[in-house]
Order: structure tokens, then C-alpha cells, then sequence
């Protein structure tokens, strides 16, 4: 069997790396600066605000910093009000109509047109709306939105167009979920279809989470794992996660497409994608940070600013952490035509480097790619070999990826097994977890079917066996996360347990326990949760209980 590198994930300066960062240029060179002319437009782009009506001093100070450099319009990318008590109402903040009035407040004070899109938290008023249908009004109407999505000609040809989550209660899995309803999409494809590049169109799109493929740096440990990373993540009938992507590979007039969600800064080379020779079309994809130190993971606080004219469009970062200086990212412009193969693309992009850049890559998760050293080709028999560089696959250094007779690619990264997307091979979710792993080999057999199974199984302990076996829906990875709103309830519920058997038995310690219907778990959170299986034909607990 092929022994393949374990150490395959190389550090590579801002923007400059591999293929998969630095662009293809089409018909003629990309510039530094735009053509002559006076800008057009110019958008300010807020990520996740995560409003805190006892803590509004980055808020308020970002405000300011955004309307320094004069916009024509703002648009926000959801995520409104913080996800805690903030008013001692003992219910969550966001999604509710104080949060909403507090922040249309805000946006009111930028003195110019606005809009926003839903994020995973902007439904959340559980306690004062019965549904999300309710939820979604109130945050439409105190918005003065019409509906959940928005399109706007900021210039001559030129169009905003923005999609929101309108799901948090009826989510199968994962509440964080962004989900984008059938609607929408079909609103969206007509809306791409009717002004088409061959007119001279182009479009900017808005949206709380990325769509899959867009390249941009994900949180393995949190947004992959629970499924919550992508648009419609979980997929579904009619929401398919890729459906974006396609429309998006289509349709060369789409230029840009920005996205918060990640609480990440700018301060990574891919923070922003580019177009050329990766089949996405001819978009830029690009990461929109916090303003408050408070929402950040990496204490870096930032928001997006983007301005443009026929000839292209700069995106730029806005530092809140230095006074609102603003930091020439990317100088996009637009070619003359774009390569049906995808070896070319209508925007061609000057990357602009920074000191900023040069930090450890924070957060980042294995992406496959072609050529990358890692890929096992025809895969049969074991994986890890004893003695080869991917022995213990629980090593966080351990990485390598394969496909699957029906198509679907799993590789290990980070001590785990995740799923990949066959189309894109973005990450999709773990699939074996890290203790499961520990200690044990991996082997991809034929099944004599025509498919392959994968198994696990431990030198030292040959009678356990484990089958990775493939969900009803033909994926891999694990969709166990369940619906915060129902988990905010029964928490509810085991807290009034415990302030009652606290006053009932005050001398004792007390360990409060659930009982639940299908699940045998609380979880919020992959991280920390278990893959290991289960015996096929479950012991009956019934019986055992009856010959005690």
C-alpha cells in the first residue's frame, strides 16, 4: 500500500501561496490600482454585531469609524443581538423586539441606507414569538424590510443582493445553522438569471454564512463539526449546500460575495478567495470580522468596506483597533471575458500584502486539494500501517484523504475522521472522533457490492470491530447536534429541579438527571461527544431488569 506524507499542510505567505489562493489572470494583467475615475459607490459591510445594550462602546465607536469614510449605503450581515440575558428578563436577548429597535436605532444613525440579512441568532426570541414565521416579521417589519432577502442598484448596473436565515425553531439539527429557503433561491437564481453579464451586470452578494466552496478559512472545531459552517449545511430536499456554488460557477456576472459569521478577522490569507483556475467562477469571496472585542475570537476587530466603479472595486478592511484606519486589501477588476473551463474568470485581483498577515494560521482547517501529497489513490486494505508515518491517526499531524467507492471523500485531520464535499472538498463534518480513533486502525475493503465499507479495528483487541457506516442519506458525517431551541427548554426545566431539590434536601449533593425520548444526550456541541459504536443488535435492558 502507497505510505503517504503525514505532514502535508505548509505555511505559505499572505495571498501568495498555492493555486487554490492566488489567481489565474485571464485576458490582460490585473493592476494595483483601479483605472482612473472617481469611485461610484461605496458600501460599509458589518459583521456580527452581537449587540449588548450594557456594553456599547465598540459599537458605538465602530459606528463612527465606518462613517468617517463617507458610505453610500450599509449592510449588515446578521447576527443583531448578543445570544445571553442582557436585561435580566431571564430570555435570550437576540431576536427579540428590544434588540431589533436598539439596533434599527443604530443603523438609523449612519445617516444613509441600509439593509441586513438574518443570521443564525436572529431568530431567537423563543420566549416572546410562538414561531419563526412571527420572529421573522417582527425582524422584517422594525427593519423596514419587505421580506427576508434584498437586492439594491447601488450604481450603474451594479447590484446588492442579500439572503437571510429564516429557520431557527424548525431546525432538524443545529439551530446555528444559516439556512436559506426555497424561496429565496429561487428569488435569487431568477434575479441572477434576468441580469446577465452579457449586459454588462454585476452583483455583490451579502449572507451570514459562506456558501461551500467558497475557500474561505472555517472553524474545524466548531462550524464544521456542527454542522453550521455552510449554507444549509445540512442539506436537505431543495437545499442542497452546493446549490450556491453552481449558481455562483454559472454566472460570471456575480463579482463578490461577503459573509460574517466565523467571528474571525482579516488577518489571514484566506480571509479572501479569488477566481481563476478553482471553479469559482469569477467571484471573490471574502470573510467580514467583529468591531467589538467582545464578538472576536482573535481580539482583532474589523469590518469591511468595498468601493468601486465600472472598471473594478477595492475591498478594504476597516481597523477599529486603530482608530478606523482603512487597509487597502484587494483591487478587483473586471476583464473582458471569462473562459468557459474556468481556467479564466471575468475579475482579476491584485492582492495586496500586509505586516498584518504574518501571524501562525490560527483556526484553520485541511482542505484537499489535488497535488497536496496527501491523497490515497484506490484505497484497500489499511490506512495506517504500523510503523508508517500515518500510524496513529490520532496524531493531530496526521492528514490524508480518500474517495469512497460511492463517491464520498473522507480524510483524517486533527485526530479525526472528517467528510469532505465531493464537489468542492470543503469540510462537511467528523465522522469518527478523536477517541475513537486512538489506538486504532483504519481499513477502506470492497464490500462485494460494488461499494467499500470502512472499518476501524485495534491490534491489541481484534474481537471489536467497528463499521463506519454511511447515514440514511448516503453521507458520512456525524449530524448529532440538536436544536438549541429545545435544549434552552429542558435546561430551563433541570434548573427548577435543582433550586427544588436544593430546598427540599439542602444537606445533600445532588447529581439532576434527563430523560429524554429518542436522545441520550444534551449536546450543543460536537467537540467532546463520543463516535464510538454501538453493538447492531442492542441488548434488551428489559429483561435484564426483570431477572434482577
Amino acid at each position: 500500500m502507497r505510505t503517504v506524507t503525514a505532514l502535508c499542510l505548509g505555511t505559505a505567505s499572505a495571498f501568495m501561496a498555492t493555486s487554490a489562493h492566488k489567481p489565474k489572470l485571464a485576458a490582460r494583467k490585473a493592476t494595483e490600482t483601479l483605472p482612473e475615475g472617481e469611485f461610484e459607490y461605496r458600501v460599509a459591510i458589518l459583521g456580527d454585531l452581537h449587540v449588548d445594550p450594557r456594553d456599547l462602546d465598540h459599537t458605538m465607536e465602530g459606528r463612527e469609524h465606518m462613517k468617517a469614510h463617507n458610505p453610500d449605503f450599509v449592510v449588515s450581515l446578521g447576527d443583531l443581538g448578543e445570544s445571553k440575558d442582557c436585561t435580566e428578563s431571564k430570555q435570550l436577548y437576540a431576536g427579540t423586539t428590544p434588540c431589533f429597535k436598539l439596533v434599527r436605532d443604530y443603523f438609523d444613525g449612519f445617516g444613509v441606507p441600509f439593509d441586513v440579512v438574518g443570521g443564525n441568532h436572529d431568530l431567537e426570541g423563543i420566549d416572546e414569538f410562538a414561531t419563526d414565521e412571527e420572529n421573522l416579521e417582527a425582524f422584517c417589519r422594525i427593519h423596514g424590510k419587505p421580506s427576508a432577502q434584498f437586492s439594491r442598484q447601488i450604481a450603474e448596473k451594479t447590484l446588492l443582493v442579500g439572503l437571510g436565515s429564516t429557520v431557527f425553531r424548525e431546525a432538524k439539527y443545529t439551530s446555528h445553522e444559516v439556512i436559506i429557503d426555497d424561496a429565496q433561491i429561487a428569488w435569487f437564481e431568477n434575479l441572477v438569471e434576468t441580469h446577465p453579464s452579457s449586459e454588462g451586470w454585476k452583483i455583490f452578494v451579502f449572507t451570514h454564512a459562506p456558501p461551500i466552496g467558497s475557500g474561505l478559512r472555517v472553524l474545524q472545531n466548531n462550524h464544521v463539526v456542527n454542522g453550521c459552517c455552510w449554507l444549509n449545511h445540512n442539506g436537505g430536499p431543495g437545499a442542497a449546500p452546493q446549490n450556491f456554488i453552481d449558481i455562483v460557477r454559472r454566472s460570471p456576472q456575480i463579482k463578490g460575495w461577503f459573509n460574517g459569521h466565523f467571528h474571525l478577522s482579516h488577518d489571514y490569507e484566506d480571509s479572501i478567495t479569488f477566481p481563476g483556475g478553482n471553479n469559482r467562477g469569477s467571484c471573490v469571496f471574502a470573510q467580514t470580522g467583529c468591531m467589538t472585542a467582545r464578538s472576536s475570537r482573535d481580539g482583532r476587530r474589523h469590518s469591511r468596506f468595498i468601493r468601486g466603479n465600472e472598471h473594478g472595486f477595492e475591498i478594504c478592511t476597516v481597523d477599529h483597533s486603530k482608530g478606523g484606519v482603512l487597509r487597502l486589501d484587494a483591487t478587483v477588476t473586471y476583464a473582458d471575458e471569462c473562459a468557459a473551463d474556468g481556467e479564466a474568470c471575468s475579475t482579476l485581483v491584485f492582492a495586496h500584502d500586509h505586516e498584518d498577515y504574518d501571524h501562525d494560521l490560527w483556526f484553520q482547517a485541511y482542505v484537499p486539494q489535488e497535488g497536496d501529497g496527501c491523497y490515497i489513490e484506490n484505497p484497500d486494505g489499511v490506512i495506517n500501517m504500523p510503523g508508517s508515518e500515518l500510524d496513529d491517526l490520532s496524531d493531530p499531524n496526521a492528514v490524508c484523504w480518500w474517495h469512497m467507492k460511492d463517491g464520498a471523500v473522507l480524510g483524517v485531520h486533527n485526530g479525526m475522521i472528517i467528510e469532505y464535499d465531493e464537489s468542492t472538498l470543503a469540510p462537511l463534518g467528523m465522522v469518527v472522533s478523536r477517541d475513537e480513533l486512538q489506538g486504532r486502525r483504519v481499513a477502506v475493503v470492497d464490500n462485494g457490492y460494488g461499494g467499500s465499507t470502512c472499518l476501524l479495528y485495534d491490534d491489541e483487541n481484534n474481537s471489536e470491530v467497528t463499521v463506519v457506516q454511511p447515514n440514511e442519506d448516503g453521507t458520512y458525517w456525524r449530524k448529532v447536534v440538536r436544536n438549541k431551541m429545545y435544549r434552552t427548554r429542558e435546561k430551563r426545566n433541570v434548573d427548577a429541579a435543582k433550586k427544588f431539590i436544593q430546598k427540599v434536601l439542602p444537606d445533600q449533593d445532588h447529581d439532576v438527571m434527563s430523560s429524554y425520548g429518542p436522545y441520550i444526550s444534551t449536546v450543543g456541541q460536537v467537540m467532546g461527544v463520543s463516535t464510538k459504536a454501538l453493538p447492531f443488535k442492542a441488548e434488551d435492558t428489559t429483561k435484564l431488569t426483570k431477572s434482577r
